[in-house]
């Protein structure tokens, strides 16, 4: 008999929301730049130091904050967490100069991330064998509709009432977030408590030496979240252009097609539940290298632009959560350390992929940028295919718990 869930449909909705809205406050800046650049009469180039600011917080949390959800409570560790980031972002509304607007936007970034990947390691860790793929994929989910939803709503608040009320707003929602977790949250128990602190910020090396899984799955996700960044960093620099000329605002409302991507989150994560992970990446990846194809004719149609965003965030999110899905199940002690060590791998590709883009734009166009795109993908999964013949036991192994 199918063992019943651990996790109740109302406290699984409430994980992907608080995932979304914790995620949110790292991408709220990107669209208010030059009402932020105006404010304090600083040039373009320097308030991209905005947006630094903020992923330096995001790997500072990845490296020494998301681990300690192994060795301290999970649910109060949250609750500090999101204190901790209300703070940060009073500090963005009412920074009175550069140097605390980018001390609010580091904290922004760092407990932004911190509470994001400590919500998806609580609900693994919450969740039971039988679902913890279909539960990921939901609380993923969650956090892939923040981050699209994210722009969209700073523009339009920040249009109303400008671009401090965008981070007044989100405090006061991060506060009544806080309320409602502390309430609902079962208490869980800690799993490495033994572990000194500076043991645990060195044992994510370690992690990355001993679990195949966790570095093939990292492997991947940085060829894939490359390719995402390929895509999202060059965007604009064709649609601002002739003959678009396109807005800020109706290029990131390009990113909401994206949000039908969401719906494969799910979809991944129960197949991953079922034994199926390796077969899921391999139709992910052939989405992902698809997707170019529909992208490099965006010239003849937007419908074809819209396509292909939506083939490439159906590939991203089943890779996603799939590797998320068959790296927890390798150390139910380590999901905090697990998540903080793929997401450096995501880090990395995403950096990559930015920096490749625009010199690729800039020497060979947008077609340049989809052979790019494409080649990253196909990379991505020429690697799959010699990692998964070398390994042609893993679903199963891994379903059993046994996978190292």
């Amino acid at each position: 008999m199918k063992p019943p869930p651990r996790l109740s449909r109302a406290l699984l909705a409430l994980l992907a929301c608080a995932s979304g809205v914790s995620v949110a406050n790292v991408y709220y800046a990107q669209p208010l730049l030059d009402a932020v650049a105006a404010d304090f009469a600083i040039t373009p180039a320097v308030v991209g130091g905005v947006v630094t600011a903020t992923q330096v917080g995001c790997a500072l949390a990845l490296l020494f904050v998301v681990p300690l959800g192994d060795i301290v409570r999970r649910r109060r560790l949250m609750l500090i967490q999101a204190l901790a980031l209300i703070g940060a972002l009073m500090i963005i509304t009412l920074a009175g100069n550069a140097t605390a607007l980018l001390v609010g936007m580091l904290g922004a970034g760092l407990f932004g991330t911190a509470m994001t990947q400590g919500l998806i390691a609580y609900a693994a860790n919450a969740a039971g064998d039988n679902e913890r793929g279909r539960v990921v994929g939901t609380t993923q989910a969650g956090v892939f509709i923040g981050l699209l939803l994210a722009r969209v709503v700073a523009g339009g608040i920040s249009d109303i009432a400008g671009w401090r009320s965008v981070y007044a707003f989100a405090a006061t929602l991060m506060l009544g977030l806080a309320a409602m977790l502390w309430r609902a949250l079962p208490d869980l128990p800690v799993h490495a408590n033994h572990m000194t602190y500076r043991h645990l910020v060195a044992s994510m090396a370690t992690l990355i030496r001993d679990e195949r899984v966790l570095r093939v799955r990292g492997l991947i996700a940085l060829l894939m979240f490359a390719a995402f960044n390929v895509f999202w960093s060059a965007l604009v620099l064709p649609l601002s252009a002739a003959p678009y000329r396109f807005s800020h605002t109706a290029i990131g409302a390009f990113g909401l097609v994206g949000v039908i991507g969401a719906l494969a989150a799910g979809r991944a994560g129960r197949w991953a539940d079922q034994g199926h992970g390796e077969r899921t990446s391999a139709l992910a990846l052939v989405l992902l290298i698809a997707a170019w194809l529909p992208l490099a004719y965006m010239g003849a149609s937007m419908w074809w632009l819209a396509l292909g965003i939506v083939l490439l965030d159906m590939g991203g999110q089943a890779i996603h959560v799939t590797n998320q899905s068959l790296i927890f199940r390798t150390r139910p002690d380590a999901h905090s350390r697990l998540v903080g060590a793929y997401m450096l791998f995501y880090s990395v590709g995403s950096g990559l992929g930015a920096m490749s883009t625009t010199m690729t734009y800039a020497r060979y166009g947008w077609d340049g940028v989809c052979a790019l795109g494409a080649g990253v993908s196909g990379l991505a999964l020429l690697f799959w295919a010699v990692t998964a013949r070398r390994a042609p036991c893993v679903d199963t192994c891994v379903v059993a718990g046994s996978v190292r």
